[in-house]
């Protein structure tokens, strides 16, 4: 059984002298080589194959040791590499090959010897004292041959080593440091979340729902329109209070806040329900609990709200009017933090018992038409 052994040179200074063939060849190759250069890591490869041949003939093969190389790191000597492959497998017809490289570069040539004759191994040579460098290096070229990754770890990091120092000039180290450290979070969530992903596929679900002509992406407008009014209703709210404790200030903003956020919420679902309505395909229990669930919990959030604010002192105590309807006279009232909190939690719960046996309902009646059908 022949095997040969070949040791690749991508850009060998004896290219010229390529291929080399046997074992009194690649010996004398190995002393011009270190002699020239004692650190190359040539003479490491050569001595490799020697060691490889050396084991094959042990095992009772037949080994062939030849050294291929090209004059320069380009297609031009590949391509040279590839007619010296040829020639070796024409005058030696090897059963199989032994591919030996000490680098990255070299073994990028293994798939033009796979393409001739079969290769069983590939040995590459790695100094040990650079090890470690090497693989570095080996690792690095591979991140900086990635496009994605390029985008997701170099571009933050040059933006922060580029603002940094102008932060610095305008502005204190302390704050520069925080605001340094808030757009890192801020890019950590972003990325975490998803929300790239999310940005790059609204553009066609927008273009999608135009074409199709879906209620959902005008009740989408109104939802966010709500969301601005909703939040500019909090920031009203907290402004016309007094200083109090932050609890309290997002108790107030959240008071406000909410009827506009559930309208929003609201709205947003029933144009998904109608969506799911018009396209006559069965409607899912999950869009049919979703408005009374939105309900639910802006009831139960407002509730909660308004008992830490009238707890607080910010809000009077609620008091119901007397209240006049012929025969039924209702006498004026002071209605209890406590209580008011728990018609609010009751009203919401019923609200979602609502929603839920609705969304049976409807589950149950799709069922039993695809029954019928």
């Amino acid at each position: 059984m022949t095997t040969l052994v070949v040791c690749i040179d991508r850009d060998s200074p004896a290219a010229a002298a390529c291929p080399v063939v046997g074992r009194d060849a690649v010996e004398s190759l190995i002393t011009q080589t270190g002699v020239v250069d004692p650190e190359d890591s040539r003479v490491n490869c050569l001595l490799e194959g020697l060691a490889v041949a050396d084991e094959l003939e042990a095992e009772g093969s037949s080994p062939v040791l030849a050294v291929v190389g090209g004059g320069s790191d380009s297609v031009g000597s590949d391509r040279e590499i590839a007619g010296q492959i040829d020639s070796l497998v024409a005058e030696h017809d090897p059963d199989s090959a032994v591919v030996v490289v000490d680098s990255a570069d070299d073994e990028r040539l293994v798939p033009i010897i796979e393409s001739r004759v079969q290769v069983d191994a590939v040995d590459r040579v790695v100094v040990r004292q650079a090890r470690d460098i090497e693989s570095t290096y080996y690792l690095l070229k591979q991140f900086l041959a990635d496009e994605e990754l390029r985008k997701t770890v170099l571009v933050p990091v040059g933006i922060i080593m580029l603002a940094f120092p102008l932060l610095l000039v305008v502005t204190s180290p302390t704050i520069a440091v925080g605001a340094i450290a808030a757009a890192i979070g801020v890019f950590l969530i972003y990325k975490g979340l998803g929300i790239d992903a999310y940005l790059s596929r609204l553009p066609s679900q927008t273009r999608e729902a135009l074409y199709s002509g879906q209620v959902s992406l005008v009740t989408y407008v109104v939802a966010a329109g709500l969301s601005l009014v909703g939040i500019f209703a909090g920031v009203l709210g907290v402004s016309a209070v007094g200083d109090i404790s932050p609890f309290l200030l997002a108790n107030r903003f959240a008071f406000a806040s909410v009827p506009w956020l559930t309208g929003a919420a609201l709205a947003a679902s029933l144009g998904r329900l109608l969506d799911e309505l018009i396209q006559q395909e069965g409607v899912r229990s999950a869009y049919v609990n979703l408005p009374f669930g939105a309900v639910a919990v802006g009831l139960v959030v407002r509730g909660f709200s308004a008992y830490f604010l009238e707890r607080g002192g910010v809000f009077e105590p609620f008091q119901v009017p007397e209240t006049n309807l012929g025969i039924v006279q209702v006498q004026g009232f002071i209605l209890e933090a406590g209580t008011r909190l728990g018609l609010f939690i009751l009203a919401g719960i019923l609200i979602s018992i609502v929603g839920v046996r609705v969304a049976t309902y409807v589950s149950h009646t799709d069922i039993e038409d695809e029954l019928v059908e």
